[in-house]
């Protein structure tokens, strides 16, 4: 038994009928909200409310027909009608040395060379038929691994080929249209991503596929909107992730991305943009700049400088090569949103002050999938960088692969600077995580997806102590 809402103008209050398909509104003035209750008939559903009394006039375009009954079908487990252009293990398979995408050959190649069978400990030279990627030394290794097959590890591996050749395939990605501004009457819901698509107009995505390549895309902007946002899913210890001490630091950010809530009191914040720093940005980076609009969208009445910061954030795709620049590069969206790389280490320029002031009310930090305990980065990050971080007393929020990488990295933070941080956000899955699996190339039995968890930390802010 499910209970749909479908938003058409605006709700004031409502009420539901139980038993068979029945639709029940209540007009409040202007206002309509209808209330949908259906254990089956999905389909049906829709065309019932066409029918209804003149007197209730429904505002329905086709891009939320189509969007709306996405919506209804995702909620109730239904399948949707079938497109020809839809991927699927008929026309998306294909083995990753015999692929159309001369790309995808050259990556079965490197893993060829780079990965070695797990039963064996050899290279690599034979593909799985399941998955179509190559996995193991020979058939006689594939089949003894007990494991792959139990654990039903080339499922995974399949939907990472499909999805792999559904971006190359060429057909016409209409989910990539992403909607504009928000009217100030509707509501974002950050509850899931099915939600947020839904309350925010996007495409409907009926498919696991055009779901896994719009998240991949979305999720940095969106991961930063759910943690920043009013309606954010995280809710307050013991029951959510969030401690007292990220209460008090998201409560500074709320206080500035909603003026108009805060006009009675007193207003200490500069008339300047939030800014985010992203550190050790790189794919990030690259995103197009109607991308990262999306965050701006769920915040009106702000601005926001997006500050990408390392020696891989700047990207020229004329040279195919990521580039240094001695001075910031600075790119302008619009007049709400601005792009600032800097490619160099984030403490060359806090030791040079070009942050100072940091503003607890107006910054934050955000790193994704850092690594801080991997043996190739720890490091980098361990050293000068996590001083300059945890000296900034800002907000510092970070995601990882899986459980146990964010857990790792966090637990390194903890003992090397336990004394000298307080935690903000517990480790916790991202709502807002890509959906769609990636492969480790090094070992092709290694699945991820990117943002998979997330935690907060910040340096330890002490009480002013008044002297006699």
């Amino acid at each position: 038994m499910v209970v749909v809402f479908l938003h058409f103008i605006s709700a004031e209050h409502c009420r539901y009928c139980e038993g068979g398909l029945k639709v029940v509104w209540q007009t409040c003035t202007s206002r309509t909200m209808t209330v949908l209750y259906a254990p089956s008939g999905a389909t049906q559903l829709y065309f019932h409310l066409l029918r209804k009394s003149p007197h209730n006039r429904l505002v329905v375009s086709h891009q939320t027909r189509r969007h709306l009954m996405g919506f209804v079908r995702n909620a109730l487990g239904l399948d949707p009608p079938p497109s020809p252009e839809d991927p699927t293990p008929e026309n998306r398979f294909h083995p990753w040395d015999q692929s159309p995408s001369v790309d995808l050959r050259e990556r079965a190649a490197k893993i060829r060379t780079l990965a070695h069978c797990p039963v064996t400990g050899k290279d690599i030279n034979y593909t799985c038929p399941l998955s179509g990627i190559p996995t193991h030394h020979s058939r006689e290794a594939w089949e003894m691994d007990k494991a792959y097959h139990d654990s039903k590890k080339y499922e995974i591996l399949k939907k990472v080929n499909i999805y792999e050749h559904d971006l190359r395939s060429g057909r016409p990605f209409p989910e990539f249209d992403f909607p504009q501004q928000q009217g100030y009457d509707k509501a974002v819901n950050l509850t899931n991503w099915d939600l947020f698509f839904y309350t925010r107009s996007f495409y409907s995505m009926d498919t696991e596929f055009q779901l896994a390549a719009v998240t991949k895309m979305l999720s940095y902007p969106i991961t930063i909107g759910s943690l920043l946002h009013k309606f954010s899913p995280y809710s307050l210890n013991p029951k959510g992730p969030i401690t007292l001490e990220g209460l008090k630091s998201l409560a500074a950010l709320r206080y500035t991305l909603y003026p108009l809530e805060n006009r009675s009191l007193p207003t200490t914040t500069k008339n300047r943009a939030m800014r985010i720093f992203i550190l050790g940005a790189r794919a990030e980076a690259q995103l197009p700049g109607h991308v990262w609009k999306q965050l701006q969208f769920l915040f009106p009445e702000q601005s926001f400088e997006i500050h990408f910061i390392g020696p891989e954030c700047l990207y020229k795709r004329d040279k195919q090569e990521y580039v240094k620049s001695t001075t910031p590069v600075v790119q302008r969206v619009d007049e709400t949103l601005k792009f600032i790389y800097r490619t160099n280490f984030f403490e060359v320029f806090h030791e040079a002050q070009d942050f100072f002031p940091y503003d607890p009310y107006m910054d934050v930090f955000f790193t994704f999938h850092p690594g801080y305990a991997s043996p190739e980065s720890h490091g980098s990050w361990m050293g000068e960088t996590m001083k300059a971080l945890l000296e900034t007393k800002c907000a510092i929020f970070t995601t990882g692969f899986n459980k146990k990488d964010l857990t790792d990295d966090i637990n390194l933070v903890k003992s090397k600077y336990g004394k000298e941080m307080d935690v903000l956000m517990e480790p916790v899955r991202n709502v807002f995580g890509s959906t769609k699996w990636e492969l480790n190339d090094m070992n092709p039995q290694e699945v991820y997806q990117f943002n998979m968890y997330i935690a907060g930390f910040r340096g330890k802010r002490y009480h002013t102590i008044k002297r006699q």
